[in-house]
């Protein structure tokens, strides 16, 4: 979770001169060194990222927190797609994990109006996967954590790979993979400490 009241605002764009006289400012420089590496590196390691949210998740920051696994939010958090506000479109994979986990005509709602929503309306909407009251938000994400870090890792990460194949393959070739995930799998310790 973000340090303090807030989970993350994302980029502050407010730092950078856009006064009539400045330099024109490159926004994919930030992007393709920063946050795209960041986004990819959580979408592909092997083991489970939990995210705990509290306070806002605005902009890129909201986008951060799509990129992991297991989203648990507290109450009083929300979650704003604000690019709009300012002339920008959604990064760091927004308009790739929006569409995808809400639907494209929310995801177009979120993405044009920029109005926040509600840890409960992101979990109704498939958003995040659960809601907690604030003061459990904690010790909630830190439970989840410390039970996959116990689960068979192995097995996990195929899980991971499988699940996001999913996004662009078509059945056969999910299936395929599915069966090639399951022969690693099936050959693991993880698999022979699970049945025994």
């Amino acid at each position: 979770t973000g340090a303090g009241r807030g989970f993350c605002t994302g980029q502050d764009l407010a730092e950078r001169d856009v006064s009539a006289g400045a330099a024109p400012i490159d926004l994919s420089v930030s992007l393709g060194s920063h946050y795209n590496p960041l986004v990819r590196r959580l979408r592909s390691l092997p083991k489970p990222i939990v995210c705990a949210v509290n306070g806002v998740a605005a902009g890129a920051g909201a986008n951060l927190a799509l990129a992991c696994d297991l989203v648990i939010a507290a109450r009083s958090a929300t979650f704003v797609q604000a690019f709009s506000r300012l002339g920008l479109v959604p990064d760091s994979g927004g308009s790739f994990f929006l569409p995808r986990l809400v639907g494209g005509a929310r995801a177009m709602g979120l993405a044009l109006l920029a109005e926040p929503l509600t840890a409960e309306r992101a979990e109704q909407w498939g958003l995040i996967w659960k809601v907690v009251d604030d003061v459990r938000l904690a010790d909630e994400a830190t439970a989840v954590a410390r039970a996959l870090a116990s689960g068979p890792t192995k097995g996990y990460g195929l899980l991971k790979k499988a699940m996001y194949a999913s996004a662009t393959n078509t059945l056969d070739a999910q299936l395929d993979l599915e069966r090639d995930l399951q022969r690693e799998a099936g050959l693991s310790d993880d698999y022979r400490e699970g049945v025994t």
